[in-house]
């Protein structure tokens, strides 16, 4: 079923990959750092649901973080809504 949680999964990890591509093309990310990043996102991807059952719900919550780091790396700080 969708609903509100599935959407707010589906942006976050979206989101996760659009940055890595943009960092990458804009010269903000290395390789290296790009493949640091896709491994912390596997390894929360992978491992944290398997911490504990109810840690599972726990990876949009990492995957937001991560999307955080990114920006404020990619854009070289927050990004501006107005």
């Amino acid at each position: 079923m969708i609903g509100s949680p599935f959407i707010g999964v589906w942006i976050a990890q979206v989101g996760f990959w659009i940055l890595v591509a943009l960092g990458i093309a804009r010269g903000a990310l290395r390789m290296k750092s790009a493949g640091i990043l896709v491994a912390l996102w596997l390894a929360g991807y992978v491992g944290l649901p398997r911490i504990a059952w109810w840690t599972g719900p726990l990876v949009t919550s990492y995957v937001a973080i991560l999307d955080i780091v990114l920006v404020f790396v990619v854009f070289k700080g927050d990004v501006r809504l107005t």
